[in-house]
């Protein structure tokens, strides 16, 4: 059984501590670089006012990339959907506790 340890993630200039397995690690540093590239870009446009709004359209311009991916790959990625979704929906909640 994998050990879960804290790691901390910038986004948005906010850190934040979130449990994820030792092997894990990595990813979570890249989805969280990901979503942060995303987060800027829609804060930078200046079309999106506000931490709860700019994180639901980071969201949605996520699943949207996600969605045309898998309409590309056709195979079964249910286990990669979930944990993807895991990971927006600890990022969100973070997102509204430091809020």
């Amino acid at each position: 059984m994998s050990k879960a340890k804290n790691i901390a993630v910038k986004l948005l200039d906010k850190e934040y501590v979130i449990a994820c397995p030792e092997e894990a690690e990595a990813e979570l540093q890249q989805a969280a670089a990901h979503l942060n590239s995303k987060l800027q870009e829609i804060k930078s446009s200046g079309k999106i006012i506000g931490m709860e709004r700019i994180a639901i359209m980071a969201a949605l311009n996520i699943s949207h990339e996600y969605i045309a991916f898998r309409q590309q790959q056709p195979e079964n990625l249910g286990d990669n959907i979930k944990r993807l979704s895991d990971r927006i929906q600890a990022t969100l909640d973070a997102a509204k506790q430091q809020d």
